[in-house]
């Protein structure tokens, strides 16, 4: 099964699901805004791909909060991101035993369709 994870107002995450219908591939959709990530969930993902991969530094709540001139260490960016769930770079996506953060149409075919 295919669990993805983040907001519905996301360009990325709508891009990704609308990819996932195309195809008739069954997933489950997990709100940050209406149910947080915890810091467990995050500190697992966080093991599993590069932090620059799961911390979204381009995105307005980064700028907002001013995380640039803190020179987090990595658990302190987990901790925001348990915080601040808009932290995470979306979607996150959890299948099988892999990872996938983004949205890439050609990487979702190679994983999703062959």
């Amino acid at each position: 099964m295919i669990h993805i994870y983040g907001i519905k107002t996301c360009g990325s995450v709508q891009k990704a699901l609308r990819f996932l219908d195309s195809h008739s591939l069954a997933y489950t959709f997990h709100d940050f805004k209406k149910t947080p990530v915890d810091y467990e969930k995050i500190k697992f993902w966080a093991s599993q791909v590069p932090m620059s991969t799961l911390l979204n530094t381009k995105g307005t709540t980064y700028k907002a909060l001013g995380l640039k001139a803190l020179e987090l260490n990595d658990e302190s960016k987990i901790q925001w991101m348990s915080n601040h769930n808009l932290l995470i770079k979306r979607p996150v996506i959890e299948y099988n035993d892999r990872m996938i953060v983004g949205f890439d149409p050609s990487y979702y075919e190679g994983i999703f369709i062959s």
